[in-house]
């Protein structure tokens, strides 16, 4: 069982940058894959960034490739999603989830944060 609590959310200009942060309960951790959704109001979950369980091979959305980008800590449980050039369309709440490979639908992971918000103004 892994539990996952997000943080680092806020509310930022457009054009800023924000880091989220994913943190990990249990050693299990460190054998999962690992990746970021968002859902914004009124609309359906969706993709944003994936990892595998060593960070080594990343996958992006198209909206957020070269603006976002993920990483994973194995020594410290942890994983990362660093935004920069934030844009009002990236206002949702943000959610970390852990699985066997870097899905990038949401049924590909078992465990889930509960989500930390993002608010972009314009």
């Amino acid at each position: 069982q892994v539990q996952l609590v997000e943080s680092g959310g806020g509310l930022v200009q457009a054009g800023a940058s924000l880091r989220l942060s994913c943190a990990a309960s249990g050693r299990t951790f460190n054998r999962y894959a690992v990746g970021w959704f968002r859902q914004a109001p009124g609309k359906e979950r969706e993709f944003v960034a994936a990892c595998t369980w060593s960070g080594g091979t990343t996958y992006y959305a198209d909206s957020v490739k070269g603006r976002f980008t993920i990483s994973k800590d194995n020594n410290y449980y942890a994983a990362y999603l660093e935004m920069g050039n934030l844009k009002s369309e990236d206002t949702a709440v943000y959610y970390c989830a852990a699985g066997g490979l870097p899905a990038t639908t949401s049924s590909g992971y078992d465990f889930w944060g509960q989500g930390t918000q993002v608010t972009v103004s314009s």
